[in-house]
């Protein structure tokens, strides 16, 4: 960054009064709360998080230094807002596939369509017509499972568990299924990823380098599904 698009000093120093009138608001908001989801509280939270990290990025374009504050962003989740004790919840879940061997898929599909005489394979026959017959056959558990066997590789997944006052009407929601999910009213949630098993696969080189260093022989452990 040039010396002109620096922020000034006097920037930097609004930004730090910021998020120390930030803090007061918090901190009064937290003394007066009601209840364990008060709103006031949340959204007290949120402005100091947004002054931080405001104060964090001027600090650090200015004089290259930064605070010790973990700012929550959308990658690390958003904080829960919902109810404390939910009268219902809803179970999102998403699951990529690559399909690598078309020919596997269809063969599978049309094994279903010669056992099963509601099952049929429309238009062209292909894998988007497979896919529908295994799907129409199977769980998606069991498609989880055997993936390889329906010539599919398997890619990321997550799953929500998302809070709500009370269950939908029938057929309230089947024309967007996933238009009105807030992401601060999610519970829990669990993500599965290549990219875990290459940190993990990270830190045991480091390790491994470290004890090798030391004199010490390198342990190789298992990476969990």
């Amino acid at each position: 960054m040039s010396d002109a698009a620096l922020p000034t000093v006097a920037e930097v120093r609004a930004a730090a009064e910021a998020v120390k009138a930030a803090l007061d608001r918090h901190l009064a908001a937290v003394e007066s709360r009601i209840g364990d989801d008060d709103p006031d509280v949340y959204a007290a939270f949120n402005e100091l998080a947004a002054a931080a990290e405001e104060y964090d990025e001027l600090l650090y374009d200015r004089y290259d230094e930064v605070t010790p504050f973990e700012i929550p962003t959308p990658e690390d989740g958003l904080p829960y807002t919902g109810p404390a004790e939910p009268a219902a919840f809803s179970v999102l879940i998403r699951r990529d596939y690559a399909v690598v061997e078309p020919a596997r898929l269809i063969a599978q599909a049309e094994r279903v369509v010669a056992h099963d005489r509601e099952a049929e394979l429309d238009h062209d026959g292909g894998t988007a017509d497979a896919l529908g017959v295994l799907f129409g056959e199977y769980e998606p558990d069991e498609i989880a499972s055997r993936a390889k066997d329906f010539g599919l590789e398997e890619g990321d997944s997550t799953l929500w568990m998302a809070a709500s006052e009370e269950i939908a009407e029938p057929g309230e929601w089947l024309g967007s299924p996933f238009a009105h999910i807030d992401p601060q009213d999610v519970m829990h949630r669990f993500d599965v990823s290549s990219v875990f098993d290459e940190e993990d696969d990270e830190d045991e080189d480091a390790e491994g380098g470290e004890a090798a260093e030391a004199g010490e022989p390198a342990e190789r452990g298992l990476t969990p599904a």
